[in-house]
């Protein structure tokens, strides 16, 4: 008998990382018939991905609000999701990382005693506020989830010690490599009006996060600013996320830096371009943690605390914070020291082997399919 599997996701980066899976059960639809829901808590980011990977949602609650609210967006995704769930009555439901709408979607299951599988479990800073919501989003899910899929050994010893049990834990490694590798094999012209030229260092800027809002947010911009203005051979590319919170404080600060290219948020194909161009890269971004050094790129992280402790250890990143002369003064080292450069730019990928996907499919089969 066919399993039923509800995939919720709502934002670009769950999607990325959601999309293997879909892909690898439409493979097997011998054992499963796999439903897709979108909460489209980001909309139009969201629908970049889908298009990229020719993803076709089958439910999709559009629940996107201009500045919403945590509490108004949690109210409306669990009345929602619920009647998603009462509806589709699936055999499990699979949530990816550390959203509102993975956490909500799993507290909507476990009110209907539905089986929840956590793809990307286990990430831990052990700092409630950083980032927030997402790390206390992250430990709800573990204590609701039936099936813990670990992006990494870090994170599987972090579900242990909280006490988790051992036999529900699956390393798998992450499926954000699964969709890079996807990604790398398509055709694709990028718009070169944001490349580097003349020989330029291209730096590539992400900052966006809800814990860096405000004062933490203008220290970053300041540090670019003094960037550009001291590097003659940078150019800065920073698509700028849609939140008011993020665009004005970016533009008033950078908006007529002669070396600073401020642009809309791009599409994931040119973004993973960009990347793959990049000399460096500067953000507060965890997908891109993970992404830049399977691409041989050094990451300085713009934040506190990071829960991808694996690309520090690796030396392939490095946690700055969100102080203007940390951020400098750790950019130069790796714009004008050769031997620090090389030093971290390894492609190596800490997080998985590309066949995360794979993985978890396989655990479903052996767990819930009969």
């Amino acid at each position: 008998m066919l399993k039923k599997i509800l995939c919720v996701f709502g934002t670009r980066p769950e999607a990325i990382k959601m999309v293997p899976v879909v892909k690898e059960l439409l493979r097997h639809t011998d054992n499963f018939c796999p439903v897709v829901c979108v909460t489209a808590q980001h909309r139009e980011m969201l629908d970049q991905v889908l298009s990229v990977f020719d993803i076709k949602p089958d439910i999709d609650l559009n629940l996107m609000e201009e500045n919403q609210s945590l509490d108004s967006l949690t109210a409306k995704a669990m009345r929602m999701l619920t009647g998603v769930l009462l509806k589709v009555k699936p055999d499990i439901v699979l949530v990816q990382g550390d959203t509102t709408t993975a956490m909500v979607a799993a507290l909507a299951a476990f009110y209907q005693k539905i089986p929840v599988g956590h793809i990307e479990a286990g990430l831990r800073t052990n700092d409630k506020y950083n980032p927030f919501p997402e790390e206390a989003n992250r430990r709800l899910i573990s204590a609701l989830a039936t099936y813990h899929f670990t992006p990494t050994k870090n994170a599987t010893q972090a579900l242990l010690r909280e006490g988790v049990r051992k036999d529900s834990i699956f390393l798998t490694g992450n499926t954000v490599v699964d969709a890079l590798h996807m990604i790398i094999k398509k055709d694709y012209q990028p718009n070169t009006v944001y490349l580097s030229n003349n020989g330029d260092k291209l730096i590539l800027v992400t900052a966006h996060r809800r814990e860096n809002f405000g004062e933490p947010l203008k220290n970053i911009c300041m540090a670019l600013s003094q960037i550009a203005k001291r590097n003659q051979n940078v150019k800065i590319v920073y698509p700028v996320h849609m939140n008011p919170n993020v665009q004005k404080v970016v533009y008033e600060i950078l908006g007529q830096e002669e070396r600073i290219r401020l642009i809309p948020p791009v599409g994931y194909l040119e973004l993973i371009h960009l990347l793959n161009e990049s000399y460096l890269v500067l953000t507060d971004s965890g997908g891109i943690q993970e992404e830049a050094p399977a691409l041989g790129k050094p990451v300085l992280v713009l934040r506190k605390e990071t829960e991808r402790p694996e690309g520090i250890e690796a030396r392939v990143a490095k946690l700055v914070g969100t102080d203007t002369e940390k951020i400098v003064r750790q950019t130069e080292i790796l714009l004008n020291n050769k031997k620090e450069y090389l030093n971290m730019a390894k492609a190596i990928s800490p997080y998985g082997d590309g066949h995360a996907a794979e993985k978890i499919v396989t655990c479903l089969k052996t767990h819930i399919s009969g």
